[in-house]
């Protein structure tokens, strides 16, 4: 059984910093492409940023580049999206997803992922 358990949201200011984490269990990260998905209330699930199966590439949407950045650990099978320069328009429910069979074209797509976590709540308000 595979489960992925999100954690480190919570409420910080404008301009401030925060690191989710995702704990995966059941199975290694190696072979796994991974994603950080967010859907903020009343809004579709959006894609955030990627980390491919190789290669250790990392893709992100427009609004974020430059402020977030994804990692992971493979020994420890943890995923981390660290997250600065927050906005309010960054407010919303973070989920991790990971999948196999994911490749460059589909990183984006939620489709493409085989596991989620439940969400971790970041919220950005002063």
């Amino acid at each position: 059984q595979v489960q992925l358990v999100e954690s480190g949201g919570g409420l910080v200011q404008p301009g401030g910093s925060l690191r989710v984490s995702c704990a995966v269990s059941g199975r290694t990260l190696s072979g796994h492409a991974t994603a950080w998905f967010r859907q903020a209330p009343g809004k579709e699930r959006e894609f955030v940023a990627g980390y491919s199966r190789t290669g250790g590439y990392t893709y992100y949407r427009d609004s974020v580049k430059g402020r977030f950045t994804i990692s992971r650990d493979n020994g420890k099978n943890v995923v981390y999206l660290d997250m600065n320069s927050l906005k309010p328009e960054d407010t919303a429910v973070y989920y991790c997803a990971a999948g196999m069979r994911v490749i460059t074209s589909s990183i984006r797509s939620q489709n493409a992922y085989d596991f989620w976590g439940q969400g971790t709540l970041v919220t950005v308000s002063s």
